[in-house]
């Protein structure tokens, strides 16, 4: 949670993915050119129903913290629930995810929330056929900065919300996208992460609809001055030529890939309505690796999933090890009233719970031979604060001395401590 030095300045608080927290820079913004005065925002995420339970819990807290405060609640969870945010007695008010990014919204705001305010503003998100892209210059930190390229998702996997809090996919023009990571070379930012909701979708819904690929492409030659660009998770079965091509040949195209997997069951990823199988998830990491040696790999995979017997469950383990993954995101499943796989047999809560144990031991395991196998190496490290910077694989790493917050830096690696490689 940010506070910021005027006591009667807007609070905001994030829950969720880098998308939130990037939005929730774009409505600090907007808040701030409204003059909003004594107010909470909480974006909330809805990927879970524990994230909604969470987010629940957090308003409440924030009131007994802020009592005078008007809390107003956005994201997900709002936008797909709003009348279980509006019914809480401590909410004033609650705004979907088209109208947080709105300057209306906000000005309707300021100076007073009482009066005209509608208490509840939330749209048919399907309705929006633009990501309107409020630009911010970099947030987080000095060091690297995170430009939307991508919101909404035309995918209807059935254990998932999501697209009903983002609406459909929409993407930002090419040239959007490079002028803005030129501003933010010009101010000194050394990384740029490309983010989104379906990032791998990039570019349907614009004219000659060209690929996330062609994007990729397009800023590295543009933009000669970025050291590094990464990007955030994509869907390996829409990968395009030219993303195998940067992959292969682009070496400021870091090697990290997050993968949007989810299970490693032919049958599971038939019932999820996923649109690749296991074969295409491993054929995928082996082509990766073939043609940059040194790619790593995060994946989300969920444990628990409705009719999941101990079988299909060991196919996601062994995904570990045959896609060779590196930085696993694990989900126990939950179900989300209104998704398809809400009304399908589920798994005793115990066992999900197992499964999703069994997992991250996996994914452990799997990261600490990876820290393991940097000792001794060199690596070129981004500074995120004067002890503590990422390679390109993503590894933190400790540094004993100062280094300059924000630029990158070579490094031998002597050890590993925890989670961290030490430099």
């Amino acid at each position: 949670m940010d506070r910021p030095e005027s006591s009667k300045a807007p609070i905001f608080t994030t829950m969720g993915c880098r998308l939130n927290a990037y939005e929730t820079e774009a409505m600090k913004d907007l808040a701030a050119r409204a003059g909003v005065e004594d107010a909470v925002v909480i974006n909330t995420c809805a990927v879970t129903a524990e994230a909604v339970r969470k987010a629940g819990q957090e308003i409440r807290r924030l009131r007994r913290e802020n009592p005078t405060a008007k809390i107003i609640v956005t994201g997900c969870a709002a936008q797909t629930d709003p009348k279980r945010f509006s019914d809480m007695e401590e909410v004033d008010l609650v705004i979907g995810n088209t109208e947080k990014m709105q300057p209306e919204t906000w000005k309707g705001m300021a100076p007073d929330l009482i009066g005209a305010t509608e208490p509840v503003q939330v749209d048919d998100i399907m309705s929006v056929t633009e990501t309107a892209g409020h630009l911010i210059d970099g947030f987080g930190s000095r060091s690297r900065a995170y430009v939307q390229v991508q919101n909404g998702c035309d995918h209807r996997c059935t254990f998932c919300i999501i697209p009903f809090g983002r609406g459909n996919s929409r993407s930002v023009p090419a040239g959007v996208v490079v002028e803005q990571i030129r501003r933010l070379v010009d101010r000194g930012y050394e990384e740029v992460v490309l983010t989104g909701v379906d990032l791998t979708s990039w570019g349907a819904d614009l004219p000659a609809q060209p690929k996330l690929g062609d994007l990729v492409m397009r800023i590295l030659k543009l933009v000669p001055d970025l050291k590094r660009l990464r990007i955030s998770s994509i869907d390996s079965i829409e990968v395009d030529e030219n993303l195998m091509q940067a992959i292969a040949t682009e070496k400021r195209l870091m090697p990290h890939l997050h993968l949007s997997l989810q299970h490693g069951d032919d049958l599971i990823l038939k019932r999820m309505k996923r649109r690749h199988l296991r074969d295409d998830a491993i054929r995928f990491a082996e082509e990766a690796r073939r043609l940059r040696p040194d790619m790593t790999f995060g994946a989300d995979i969920i444990a628990g999933f409705p009719t999941e017997t101990e079988a299909m469950f060991e196919n996601s383990l062994k995904l570990v090890e045959e896609c060779d993954l590196t930085w696993l995101h694990v989900f126990p499943y939950s179900p989300r009233p209104g998704t398809p796989a809400a009304r399908m047999p589920q798994v005793n809560g115990r066992a999900i719970k197992a499964r999703a144990a069994r997992l991250r031991a996996a994914g452990d395991l799997a990261a600490q031979a990876h820290l393991a196998a940097q000792v001794g190496r060199t690596h070129r490290v981004l500074m995120e604060s004067p002890h503590m910077g990422r390679t390109e694989h993503f590894a933190e790493v400790d540094f004993a001395s100062d280094q300059p917050e924000g630029r990158i830096v070579e490094a031998t690696i002597t050890g590993v401590s925890g989670t961290r490689l030490i430099a």
